[in-house]
């Protein structure tokens, strides 16, 4: 379980994310400037809420979500995600993101990625390092295989990037999520 490791690893993407200064920049993550990035987090931030509590998600949007205070937005979104997943019972069982049931360890280890990939994702834009814990990038890594093939069918992960055989576990968790770890802004 990697229940453990959310605190620190939403600490270091808050880090990063209050750090950000150009919200036009490009970003790693295919498709997505800073902005884009930032509201794809907002969008479905309240849906894995409501998915670690098992409750109905929020109605589906198409509203800009990055506005003024899409700063104090986040933080409180990324505090509310780590006290529902750090909750034991969010990770047994089964329970629905949208309209499809997952296992919940599966759903608490798409948070935990969203903090590191995307951290990583922000902090590049910004010239900004993740610092990630070897166990939280393991994690990461070991649910971007397991998931791999159908995140990348659904268009969530780009192709796998080989990286050399002495690569860091950030490194190949970045890999196998489809993130070359070379990438620079």
């Amino acid at each position: 379980m990697t229940a453990e490791l959310m605190r620190p690893a939403a600490a270091e993407f808050l880090r990063i994310a209050h750090g950000v200064p150009d919200l036009t920049a490009p970003t790693p993550c295919a498709g997505f400037d800073v902005r884009g990035l930032l509201n794809h987090l907002l969008y479905w931030g309240p849906w894995l809420i409501a998915a670690g509590r098992r409750e109905d998600p929020p109605p589906a949007t198409d509203a800009v979500l990055v506005t003024d205070g899409w700063r104090a937005a986040l933080e409180k979104q990324t505090e509310t995600l780590v006290d529902v997943f750090e909750t034991p019972s969010a990770w047994t069982g089964t329970t629905a993101l949208g309209t499809t049931q997952l296992p919940s360890a599966v759903v608490g280890a798409m948070v935990l990625g969203e903090f590191v990939l995307h951290g990583w994702d922000l902090g590049r834009a910004q010239g900004e390092e993740l610092h990630c814990a070897p166990e939280a990038a393991t994690a990461v890594f070991e649910s971007a295989v397991a998931m791999g093939e159908q995140a990348r069918s659904m268009g969530v992960y780009g192709p796998a990037v080989v990286v050399p055989r002495d690569a860091s576990p950030l490194e190949r968790a970045l890999g196998a999520s489809g993130r070359d770890p070379a990438w620079r802004a």
